[in-house]
């Protein structure tokens, strides 16, 4: 469970990074609190944060579900791939946000392929 344990406290820091990035970019761009528009690089920075949360949501109890109930190494495994994932997710779509294909899909399909695996264990053990 320590790698799913490290695995998790990465994945938070790297959102703290794109939090911060937001700020440095706010500042760079002269975008003033609470706008979360009016520069296309800001609002690029501000995406990847916001997605990065939308798929953490999913990712974090999905990963701990399949550690306890599958395999923890193969969870974090899972989660290394969405760390991956989620850097080249924001270096493309700060570059050319309809490249950011690749970068989602590898941070999207972990939460998702976990969350399944674990439902169907859980009815499985259930019947």
């Amino acid at each position: 469970m320590e790698a799913v344990v490290i695995v998790t406290v990465l994945a938070l820091v790297q959102y703290m990074y794109f939090g911060i990035q937001v700020g440095g970019a706010r500042q760079k761009c002269g975008v003033k609190a609470p706008a979360s528009s009016g520069d296309t690089e800001f609002e690029c920075v501000n995406r990847v944060h916001c997605n990065t949360l939308e798929q953490l949501i999913v990712l974090i109890p999905a990963m701990w579900m399949f550690a306890h109930y599958v395999n923890p190494l193969w969870g974090a495994g899972m989660g290394v791939v969405y760390l991956i994932g989620r850097f080249v997710y924001s270096a493309a779509y700060k570059k050319d946000p309809s490249s950011r294909t690749l970068g989602f899909t590898m941070s999207y399909l972990p939460g998702a392929v976990m969350s399944l695996w674990v439902m169907v264990v859980a009815v499985m053990s259930y019947l």
